[in-house]
């Protein structure tokens, strides 16, 4: 095991920090930083696993949509906060609305809005050098897809980088008790699944159903679509763009990530809300941020600055 060794005091400590990531402030020797903490990992790779289950508790319709739903409505919690806002504030909200999306992003078990925000700053400021934790270009597609995810490393929240962001202590609350979102919204799916079969027979579902299919097949699926955008979009796809990193833009990964996959848009220039450049670039976040500015929910959206236009349309 990489950085827990074999004491049962180390394993015990390292299984608290599953649902307290306060222990990942301090960082153990540099050796083990960089590798996979597999004790750690164990929920994440049990999260996978449990999607056989499928094999068991069967499919309905109900089910599938509900996997659907929770899909869409987290990847935009993601792409629209996680990353546009938290991460690059390309726009402004209330303090309500913004800890409503940080809630949501909670539940897609890829850490708490402090963590994605400082880990993706680190990034854009070291992308795809040595000090970039997923560039596959120098770790290999494997690891940038998703071990670095698993690192004592990557579990630790960098504070330097959001200070902007740790003044509110219930973001600070949710990055250090993140697990308990996705462990509320299992639950929850579970009690609904065991409603509807006593309430609704007809609709051929169950708690084991919708926990499986809205819960764990939902949140492995876009795990790996978010990730993509680390992966694929540093290999593969169009470089509109001489950045200094190996960014690309994909269209299939934009339809799959409601618009992130203009990846060497948004390196280019990540100072702006939408990053579909062009008109028939389809940045699905960009769409539904408008309507929620014009329902007063969001406001002040960053646009495309006319030099960057001028460039795009040259």
């Amino acid at each position: 095991m990489a950085s827990v060794g074999h004491r049962p005091a180390a394993l015990l400590a390292s299984a608290r920090r599953w649902f307290d990531t306060q222990g990942d402030e301090s960082a153990g020797d540099a050796a083990s930083e960089h590798r996979i903490d597999w004790w750690r990992a164990l929920p994440f790779i049990a999260m996978h696993l449990a999607c056989l289950a499928v094999l068991w508790v069967g499919v309905s319709a109900v089910a599938v949509w509900v996997a659907v739903a929770l899909y869409v409505v987290r990847m935009f919690a993601l792409t629209g906060f996680y990353h546009r806002y938290f991460s690059h504030k390309t726009f402004q909200t209330s303090r309500a609305v913004q800890f409503l999306f940080a809630l949501v992003g909670a539940s897609c078990v890829q850490r708490g809005p402090l963590w994605w925000a400082a880990h993706h700053r680190h990034h854009h400021r070291h992308a795809d050098t040595e000090l970039d934790p997923h560039s596959p270009g120098v770790r290999g597609f494997l690891w940038s897809h998703a071990g670095w995810f698993l690192t004592p490393n990557a579990f630790r929240t960098d504070w330097s980088r959001i200070p902007d962001l740790a003044k509110y202590p219930e973001l600070r609350w949710l990055d250090r008790y993140d697990t308990l979102v996705p462990v509320a919204l299992a639950a929850l799916l579970y009690a609904l699944g065991v409603a509807l079969e006593h309430t609704q027979p007809q609709l051929g579902t169950s708690g084991g159903q919708l926990l499986i299919w809205g819960f764990f097949i939902s949140t492995v699926v876009l795990f790996h679509a978010t990730v993509t955008i680390n992966s694929f979009a540093h290999r593969f796809g169009k470089r509109r763009f001489e950045t200094k990193d190996d960014s690309r833009n994909n269209v299939w990964l934009a339809l799959l990530t409601f618009g992130e996959g203009w990846h060497n848009n948004h390196h280019f220039f990540p100072g702006t809300v939408r990053q579909g450049f062009r008109w028939w670039e389809v940045d699905v976040t960009w769409y539904v941020l408008r309507v929620m500015a014009m329902l007063g929910l969001v406001r002040d959206l960053k646009p495309i600055p006319a030099w960057v236009a001028e460039k795009v349309r040259g």
